[in-house]
């Protein structure tokens, strides 16, 4: 007695999630084979929170938190901002410059699965940031706070990769392969340092307190701040305006630069 199987065409909202799983995988089985972004991604802003927020102040006070729960959410944001803003800046420059940005776009695949799928891998990597100095800042630091708390701070810090992963794209939609790093770096430096994101920034000279607020990884801190329990300025809508504002502008330019990519290619 034979036996037959039916072939079920699967839906098409079967094959769409199969595929934006499928770029999702492999976004990030490239960089886990990249050294030079995981690496520096993840013990970076862990480094530099022992450093300075455990080693040197740990003891000292700001309002009334520790320093080491204040510098938590500031270089939680930094670890973030760095996470999404590589991912973006150097994986597009990269794509665009070795020509898979064009093969991508003129197959099938929906044109949201590719950014879809950066997004989520700099998600996941800003996630596993934020956990890793919890973990230190609770272990070593006296860091205490609610569950609730910091479940808060890890959504608010992972929703706020948003917009520094625009800001990523537009880099990259721009800089050449070599130079995207570089240019991510020399953004990404001075404005964690004016957000008061490495220092605290009240102790900043008045300048920088000045500039601060005209600056993106400002208001992520200020909303990761406020829910540590610890000095802020503003409402977290104000500041989530500020940061959706961003977004749009980022993206905006990115859209810019993909629009001369095509006629860079087809004209």
């Amino acid at each position: 007695m034979s036996s037959y199987a039916t072939a079920v065409p699967s839906s098409p909202a079967s094959r769409s999630f199969s595929i934006y799983l499928t770029e999702t995988k492999y976004e990030l089985l490239k960089f886990l084979r990249m050294p030079a972004y995981v690496i520096p991604t993840l013990t970076f802003p862990v480094l530099f929170y022992v450093m300075f927020g455990i080693v040197f102040n740990g003891r000292q006070t700001i309002g009334s938190v520790n320093v080491s729960t204040y510098l938590l959410a500031t270089y939680g944001a930094f670890g973030v901002i760095a996470a999404s803003l590589f991912g973006f800046a150097v994986g597009v420059a990269s794509e665009r410059g070795l020509g898979w940005l064009q093969v991508k776009r003129a197959s099938p695949m929906p044109p949201a699965a590719y950014l879809l799928a950066k997004l989520l891998v700099s998600m996941l990597f800003s996630g596993i940031v934020v956990l890793a100095l919890m973990v230190v800042g609770i272990a070593f630091g006296g860091v205490r706070m609610a569950p609730s708390v910091a479940l808060s701070v890890l959504g608010t810090l992972i929703a706020g990769s948003l917009p520094f992963g625009a800001m990523g794209l537009a880099i990259g939609c721009y800089a050449a392969p070599n130079s995207a790093p570089a240019i991510a770096n020399i953004l990404l430096l001075p404005m964690s340092f004016c957000s008061g994101l490495w220092l605290p920034l009240p102790i900043l000279p008045r300048f920088f307190q000045v500039i601060a607020p005209f600056l993106p990884p400002y208001h992520l801190a200020q909303m990761a701040l406020r829910l540590v329990g610890a000095p802020s300025i503003g409402s977290p809508w104000q500041h989530a305006l500020a940061l959706l504002g961003f977004t749009i502008g980022f993206l905006l330019l990115a859209q810019r630069g993909f629009a001369r990519e095509d006629t860079r290619v087809n004209g």
